[in-house]
């Protein structure tokens, strides 16, 4: 019986074979990187989704055609250019979102950016990812890319998702991480590698933040950097509020020396309104 229920999976009716099901689970995981792709880049064209989705062009055109059908995607006038419906919005009505996270740190973040100068986001995790929920790149003119919410990084290259690793606990780190194992990509793997090393999450612990020199994965690769700061809500991690600057304008020791202590300033009074108050920041977990 073990057997058997390893090489199929159950369905109404009967069992679907392990081969047919491979097919099925690969046209979703490209249908759904090509509506997130999509998604991510607001207005793209068919090259672009290509790329981002890592799929063949004939592949993300019949992906494309399809989510245009059932109205999730729409080309843009007199262009070659695909964005998002509302439609897509449906798609999260089941989510419980941290909205409280939102509505607690916009105020926060739009003082941080008059008074920083760049652009303040706020991020999540979801998956194998960090998620921005709120940012203040529209607020600023030191931006090279507005990263609207719901843009997405990997955890293990960002300075937020870094940071969220070092402060969840050790069964929500270790299913991230088995998670990860899974996957197959260099990211994945380089996540396997550093996160496996506790020294680097002692070390985000004991300063207080993480940081992403030259992020590779924006639209400008290599044209910024990053520093997060931990969020709670009462002695758990919720999210990162993260520092995006330009990495030709100033090196990553003096970023860290003129900003990190505003960020932990702002981080702690977030974490107060969420429900920390003095336990920010709260003891450390074990590994």
């Amino acid at each position: 019986m073990a057997s058997s229920a390893s090489s199929h999976v159950e369905m109404e009716g009967g069992l679907l074979p392990a081969a047919e099901r491979d097919g099925n689970v690969r046209s979703i995981s490209r249908g759904l990187a090509v509506l997130q792709a999509v998604n991510r880049g607001g207005s793209v064209s068919m090259m672009e989704i290509c790329r981002h989705a890592d799929i063949p062009y004939p592949t993300a055109c019949r992906i494309v055609q399809t989510l245009m059908d059932e109205g999730f995607v729409e080309r843009e006038p007199a262009r070659k250019r695909y964005r998002p419906t509302a439609l897509v919005r449906t798609l999260a009505m089941g989510f419980q979102d941290e909205d409280d996270l939102v509505a607690v740190s916009r105020p926060h973040i739009v003082e941080l950016t008059r008074n920083l100068g760049w652009p303040i986001s706020i991020t999540s995790r979801v998956g194998p990812m960090m998620m921005v929920r709120d940012t203040t790149h529209k607020l600023t003119s030191l931006t090279l890319h507005n990263h609207v919410p719901g843009y997405t990084l990997p955890i293990i290259e960002s300075s937020s998702g870094k940071t969220y690793l070092a402060w969840c606990d050790a069964e929500e780190r270790a299913g991230v991480l088995q998670g990860l194992r899974q996957m197959d990509g260099p990211a994945e793997r380089m996540a396997v590698l550093l996160t496996s090393s506790e020294r680097m999450l002692d070390e985000i612990r004991a300063k207080g933040y993480g940081t992403q020199a030259r992020n590779a994965y924006t639209p400008q690769p290599g044209k910024t950097s990053s520093i997060s700061v931990p969020l709670f809500n009462d002695r758990r991690v919720v999210g990162a509020l993260v520092l995006i600057y330009f990495a030709s304008a100033i090196s990553m020791a003096e970023a860290e020396s003129r900003y990190v202590p505003q960020l932990k300033e702002t981080a702690r009074l977030i974490s107060a309104e969420m429900g920390a108050g003095a336990l920010y920041p709260p003891p450390r977990y074990a590994a």
